[in-house]
């Protein structure tokens, strides 16, 4: 079986029309995929019955099963999502009650080739890429814990993987995500998160996605850098930051610097002064964010007095930052937490670290089941 969302518009009206059906029957099919919330070819009514029963015979639109759904009090809600090879792989809605903002955050690859010494991702290595249609389906599910009157407003590609790494799937799922016809979330919008591939970086830049860049650093010199992010050996921060200036030039987007603050490795006054010499002069904003522990490694959080303390010494230096709120903590919320806990535990029936029980399906249960049941 093919899997529906993996077909560009072309290529959905070109199998319509060999299987002699009208070319606006594509964008009846889109609207009940992305904006009906369409389970199954069945709900599609305005279609024929023969047009559905075509579909059925050689389409899914879902491939994925959902192994988990778990909500934190906060309003965080993250999905496991178990491929159909077996894989895992994770993916989050944040809920901002103070405003409309309704953000999901995704994965690109099954694990991480990367290898950040803290990130819970990256434990067991890289399995494969995702497809677009793997990429567009967690959207689709997390769209569905919404009620109806919601939708996702902000996509940020922080989820499992390295982005830049998978850009062939990743930009035509972004390109379905952003069109009218799609989700309709705006490229401003969206944020490409990247550990700093220079390479994949200038691709983007010269393919004009215009998306937001946000560049992990984690480290303000190469030394420490190179411990925390092993692929920085290959590349260097001059590298990474020459890169991130040209898309930037090119795409007039604002950079975003992401740096995980972890206790007694990079949140010392001396960190913080590199820093800001870093970024000194580039029209960035600066995102720190307190480390979120991961059971088995030896990082910790930083206390409050020296967080305190890093973001006074950005702050009088003249570096626009922000403290990231930490979300979903109580539910394993970061990048490949509960993954690893579901691998370690056994099936998914027992549901480690959630509120509410693993078996709830967005598809089958609706934003209201989801809502009650935890």
């Amino acid at each position: 079986m093919k899997h529906l969302l993996t077909l560009d518009r072309d290529e959905l009206r070109r199998w319509l029309v060999e299987h002699e059906q009208a070319e606006f029957r594509a964008r009846q099919i889109e609207r009940w995929v992305y904006q009906g919330r369409a389970v199954s070819f069945d709900d599609m009514s305005d279609l024929p019955a023969t047009l559905r029963a075509a579909l059925k015979d050689e389409f899914q639109i879902w491939t994925t099963q959902v192994a988990a759904v778990h909500k934190a009090p906060d309003g965080t809600r993250k999905l496991v999502l178990q491929l159909a090879d077996g894989g895992r792989i994770e993916c989050v809605l944040l809920r901002d009650r103070d405003n409309a903002r309704r953000t999901v955050c995704i994965s690109t690859q099954v694990g991480c080739a990367m290898g950040c010494v803290f990130c819970a991702s990256g434990l067991d290595g890289v399995q494969r890429n995702l497809t677009r249609g793997e990429i567009l389906e967690q959207m689709l599910l997390l769209a569905r814990l919404l009620p109806a009157d919601e939708r996702i407003s902000h996509i940020v590609v922080m989820g499992m993987g390295e982005p830049l790494a998978n850009l062939n799937e990743l930009l035509p799922a972004l390109e379905r995500a952003s069109h009218s016809q799609g989700l309709g979330v705006g490229v401003r919008r969206i944020t490409i998160s990247t550990v700093g591939l220079p390479a994949a970086i200038r691709r983007l830049a010269k393919l004009d996605a215009r998306f937001h860049l946000a560049v992990s650093l984690h480290a303000p010199n190469d030394e420490l850098r190179n411990r925390l992010v092993p692929i920085n050996r290959k590349t260097g921060l001059e590298a990474v930051l020459s890169a991130a200036d040209h898309y930037f030039e090119v795409s007039s987007r604002r950079l975003t610097f992401e740096y995980v603050l972890l206790a007694d490795v990079n949140d010392q006054p001396e960190h913080a002064r590199q820093l800001a010499a870093l970024l000194r002069g580039r029209a960035a904003l600066l995102n720190v964010i307190p480390y979120n522990p991961v059971a088995g490694l030896p990082y910790r959080t930083p206390s409050p007095a020296a967080q305190g303390r890093f973001r006074e010494i950005l702050e009088q230096a003249g570096v626009n930052v922000q403290f990231r709120e930490r979300k979903g903590s109580d539910i394993s919320a970061a990048c490949g937490q509960l993954r690893r806990q579901m691998s370690e535990s056994g099936p998914a029936g027992a549901a480690p670290g959630g509120s509410g029980p693993a078996d709830t399906d967005p598809r089958s249960a609706g934003p209201d089941a989801v809502s009650q049941s935890s």
